[in-house]
């Protein structure tokens, strides 16, 4: 007897719907499963024959064969076995049941029947629902990460043998309540907050116009200066995620495996790699493609702190997500994409001592030294960070005052003004920040002045600079621009904006 069940499976984080056809007939005792599955779909055959034992249900000893369809996408992960084992009860004949084959089923059997969660529920679901689908199946563990998904009916399964009651219709499934991102953020406190970094005006300009922006931002200095601190401090004045943003950044985390118990990521990702890290940890790919650092970080920011100490392949390998937002790993088994639209921040010692320059110690490094410590980042990796900035060690005086510096819920409410600016700005336009505009944008929303232009030309003769720093530098001037509330670019806005494209860096 054929029957038919509806699987999900993940290409990167393209949810692809699998036609589970089952065949059961009276030849010889063989379990067969076709369509290119990989090794844990496999095995899914000892899973599958255990759990439906278990449940209380026959597995026919006869023939039976499975095919995944459509055969040329590769087909990875447990969660088929759901989906598979149903078919095979169906197909024995033994129980009568309803459709199958419009309700999509996700999710891993454990030995005794009971339903375990599966990574990648969330785009799977979102897929699922674009293609028409009205019903869904899941694991009770992934149910929160379900809820938020509107328009399609949701069920949460604990066991093989509920999931065989719901489709012979003696006792229908709970079903998954949506629920509502607002009523689960909350104002964050962060363990950071700028009002407890002494001193460093200049350093908290250039991080409140980087935040306001979404510019990628370097900050350079000796050992203790704060630069690791101000790093810390940015999600606390980052603006808070968008419900589209939340499911963007969530869908990532879910296929990696990382989601927290809220179902939900709420706040924007926060990501520092430790310099040891392997390139294919920070791009992503190995054997089963999973998102890299970098994506991990989409919406949010990614921190490399003392930045010399990474790979020349790992810095070089930012380049291009750095210019289109996004990731392309490409593998012998598949090529895929991943969003990777994250902040850069970097932070690196002016030499390997780390005090040349400094007015807080002595430097003993040569020349030499310096040019090579320099050097392990490539001036194209620097010219795409829109800003540098000198970070001094501070005074005692600073250190001891008893007045504390600007909240960052104070520069939030400051940073937020201006994106509410930008987001007006590009409704149209397919992005939503100053960082992310291209020529064309350029052209269209940073006109300047004569006078503008002249400061712009000075400066792009005298500091050598290449066309790619001019756009930098404008788009700079444009967020700058947009933080004194100016509609248009004037001279303190460019001015302010060329010295962040320090020489000394």
């Amino acid at each position: 007897m054929l029957s038919k069940t509806v699987g999900y499976s993940l290409t990167g984080l393209i949810g692809n719907a699998i036609d589970v056809e089952v065949d059961v007939n009276f030849g010889m005792p063989k379990f067969e499963i076709v369509g290119l599955p990989d090794a844990s779909v496999k095995e899914s055959k000892e899973r599958v024959c255990s759990a439906i034992k278990n449940s209380g249900k026959r597995f026919p000893n006869h023939r039976i064969t499975v095919n995944l369809a459509p055969a040329d996408i590769r087909k990875e992960g447990s969660g088929l076995d759901l989906p598979i084992a149903l078919g095979i009860i169906k197909s024995d004949g033994a129980t009568r049941m309803g459709d199958t084959s419009s309700t999509v089923l996700i999710g891993e059997l454990s030995l005794d029947g009971s339903v375990r969660g599966v990574n990648g529920i969330l785009p799977m679901l979102i897929s699922a629902k674009e293609n028409g689908f009205k019903e869904a199946v899941v694991p009770a563990s992934n149910a929160k990460e379900g809820s938020f998904i509107k328009g399609i009916k949701i069920y949460k399964a604990r066991s093989l043998k509920d999931v065989c009651a719901h489709f012979e219709g003696t006792q229908l499934l709970p079903e998954v309540e949506t629920a509502d991102y607002k009523d689960l953020y909350s104002e964050t406190e962060y363990a950071s907050d700028l009002k407890y970094v002494k001193g460093q005006y200049a350093a908290k300009r250039a991080l409140e116009v980087a935040v306001s922006g979404n510019h990628n931002m370097i900050m350079v200095g000796p050992p203790g200066a704060g630069k690791t601190m101000l790093a810390k401090c940015i999600p606390s004045i980052m603006p808070e995620m968008s419900f589209g943003e939340a499911l963007e950044t969530t869908k990532i985390h879910s296929v990696a495996g990382i989601l927290a118990k809220e179902g939900i990521v709420l706040n924007r990702p926060f990501m520092t790699p430790h310099h040891t890290a392997s390139n294919v940890a920070l791009v992503g790919g190995g054997s089963d493609s999973k998102p890299g650092i970098i994506s991990l970080a989409h919406n949010g920011v990614l921190f490399l702190d003392e930045m010399p100490e990474y790979t020349r392949a790992m810095l070089e390998s930012l380049r291009q997500p750095l210019e289109d937002r996004v990731i392309t790993v490409s593998r012998a088994k598949a090529n895929v994409s991943y969003p990777a639209n994250f902040m850069l921040v970097g932070s690196m010692n002016p030499c390997p001592c780390g005090y040349y320059g400094s007015a807080n110690g002595t430097c003993n490094c040569t020349a030499l030294q310096i040019q090579k410590y320099k050097a392990k980042v490539s001036g194209p990796l620097l010219d795409r960070m829109d800003i540098r900035v000198i970070v001094d060690g501070v005074k005692y005086d600073d250190l001891t005052g008893d007045a504390d510096a600007e909240s960052s819920a104070e520069v939030r409410r400051r940073v937020n003004a201006a994106r509410k600016i930008q987001l007006e700005r590009f409704k149209d336009d397919g992005i939503t920040t100053n960082g992310e505009m291209g020529e064309k944008h350029i052209k269209k929303y940073c006109v300047l002045s004569d006078e503008c232009e002249g400061l712009l030309r000075g400066a792009f003769e005298m500091l050598k600079l290449s066309a790619r720093a001019r756009s930098r530098i404008i788009k700079v001037a444009r967020t700058i621009a947009d933080m004194s509330g100016s509609e248009n670019i004037e001279e303190p806005h460019i001015l302010e904006a060329i010295s962040y494209r320090s020489d000394e860096v």
